[in-house]
């Protein structure tokens, strides 16, 4: 199987609860689209690079030891909340930020929650065919 890529929303979680409880208009949701990695040797989650960290002025709320492609083990920061959206799916969770402009990876966890799919015969992300119709709701 080659290599996929999909493109996601990446939302702070931080503005979309200002937002819920009324202190931020919904313009002022701090959002971004971008091209992510389908990583299925990550089991556990999402990971970004710090130009995405402060476009979305994620805090850091803890720091985990990460082994990265090459082997090397490293302390990385683990920001968070983000929302992630794809297609008609969306989950929360946090972020390990990676050094420099590394392309952001999405983690097996991630894809279970939102019930998602690989689909190798067209090497693309898809919507679990057995449960296609969840609806998002809009923000208000």
């Amino acid at each position: 199987m080659g290599l996929i890529y999909v493109n996601l929303e990446l939302i702070s979680g931080d503005d979309l609860v200002l937002h819920r409880r009324g202190y931020i208009d919904s313009t002022k949701i701090k959002r971004m689209t971008v091209k992510a990695l389908v990583d299925t040797g990550a089991y556990m989650l999402l990971a970004i690079n710090e130009q995405i960290k402060q476009q979305l002025d994620l805090p850091q709320v803890d720091e985990q030891v990460a082994e990265l492609a090459d082997g090397t083990r490293t302390k990385l920061e683990i920001v968070g909340p983000v929302e992630i959206k794809f297609a008609n799916r969306s989950t929360t969770m946090r972020a390990m930020v990676l050094p420099g402009e590394s392309e952001v990876l999405l983690g097996s966890i991630p894809r279970s929650d939102m019930d998602v799919l690989i689909d190798p015969k067209q090497q693309r992300l898809i919507v679990n065919p057995e449960n296609p119709c969840i609806v998002k709701k809009p923000l208000k």
